[in-house]
């Protein structure tokens, strides 16, 4: 006489109510209330500051420079002259940030679309298409991610304003861009700093496809670009999503990028730029400080809420299996 032995379906649970997977163990710990106080105390401690920001940017001059954001509770005194002087003053002083506001958007958007586009045909050629030193472009590529952004500055400017020239032949020549022209120069800069991290991050997401799935598209006549546009494109969106908030975030707030490759001109300089300047030689007008401030981690909020939920599947996905 036998006895069966029961067997534990994968991604069920065992008789005493343990996870039986790897991703099962990392869900029970994080739904943990030890887990969630720790978040909900990281979260307040980094929306405190926040918040008083946008109090602060919301008082008038003479009770921010006398009193702290938190009276406000008990007197409050609210006006939006700040942001009408950071925005649209006509005063030097006033930073006039709404044409750096124009241009921030104008460097960041293809800044990074741009490495996005190169970054996912790259990383699709090097994980499903096999040729000839395929794994050596791919270690090529992953160790630029330790070459420092400092060291390829000069030789880029040098590159822009003098060209390439090879034996006494000119191979190409200066950009000689001015005024909003500079800011294909600023796009450059970005996309070929960003792609080294770009292809590492999403080639490791697309090796990780089922062969199976890829072998069935071939079996039906699919080529390489319907594949990548059917099939790869729509189960990366959450590893696009995350590598896309990251550069947003890179982009948005540089300074020495937009600064050396644009430069500070009204045309062309980014809010970045502006409060530096504001920073540095007006130090004393907190309340356009705070104002200013406020209005440069507005669109960054926004693109982090909106795209949050494929945030945490791009950074989960892969790294766990089960």
């Amino acid at each position: 006489m036998t006895t069966a032995t029961p067997t534990v379906a994968a991604g069920t649970q065992k008789t005493d109510g343990t996870p039986t997977t790897t991703a099962g163990r990392v869900r029970k710990r994080l739904n943990s209330r030890t887990a969630t106080l720790v978040s909900i105390v990281i979260a307040v401690v980094w929306t405190i500051p926040t918040f008083g920001l946008l109090v602060s940017s919301l008082r008038p001059e003479d009770e921010i420079k006398t009193t702290g954001w938190w009276t406000s509770f008990t007197n409050p005194q609210f006006t939006f002259e700040n942001y009408e002087q950071v925005l649209f003053g006509r005063s030097a002083s006033s930073g006039q940030l709404a044409g750096s506001f124009i241009n921030s958007l104008a460097i960041t958007i293809p800044s990074v679309l741009f490495p996005l586009a190169f970054a996912c045909l790259a990383a699709y050629a090097l994980a499903w298409i096999n040729f000839r030193g395929r794994d050596w472009v791919y270690i090529a590529i992953f160790a630029l991610q330790i070459v420092p952004l400092q060291m390829a500055l000069v030789p880029l400017l040098r590159f822009f304003s003098t060209g390439v020239t090879l034996g006494g032949v000119t191979l190409m020549p200066a950009w000689d861009l001015v005024d909003e022209q500079k800011f294909a120069q600023v796009w450059f800069a970005h996309t070929c700093f960003a792609l080294p991290f770009a292809v590492f991050l999403l080639h490791n997401f697309i090796s990780q496809l089922p062969g199976d799935l890829m072998e069935a598209a071939r079996v039906d006549g699919a080529t390489h670009p319907k594949i990548f546009r059917t099939i790869v494109l729509p189960l990366i969106t959450p590893a696009l999503a995350a590598f896309g908030i990251f550069q947003f975030l890179w982009v948005w707030n540089d300074l020495l990028v937009a600064l050396i490759f644009a430069g500070g001109s009204d045309e062309t300089a980014p809010l970045t730029v502006r409060l530096a300047e504001m920073a540095g030689t007006r130090g004393n007008e907190w309340q356009r400080l705070t104002a200013g401030a406020f209005v440069s981690i507005v669109i960054p909020l926004i693109v982090f809420l909106s795209l949050q939920r494929f945030f945490v599947r791009g950074l989960l996905a892969g790294s766990v299996k089960g």
